[in-house]
């Protein structure tokens, strides 16, 4: 059974930067994306499990808005070595 974790934005601003590309591996806590806040203040996006990118929705330069999804993540359900 396949499942997937949105990843979304924790506040309004702009994408700063994407780590990933669409297909890629990321492992659990790895950055995704750095977004900077309309204050200014710059805040790593990350998710507590791992899996594929199953799509991305932002670029870097587009504004976002706080639980808007900035990517769907394939979540890897074999357990690893640190289960």
């Amino acid at each position: 059974m396949n499942t997937y974790r949105t990843v979304v934005s924790v506040c309004n601003g702009t994408i700063d930067k994407v780590f990933v590309n669409e297909g890629a591996y990321v492992h659990e806590w790895e950055p995704l994306f750095l977004l900077k806040t309309n204050e200014g203040v710059l805040k790593k996006i990350e998710l507590g499990v791992g899996g594929n990118v199953f799509s991305l929705n932002v670029k870097p330069g587009d504004r976002v808005i706080h639980d808007m999804a900035l990517a769907i993540l394939k979540e890897d359900v074999l357990p690893s070595g640190c289960d």
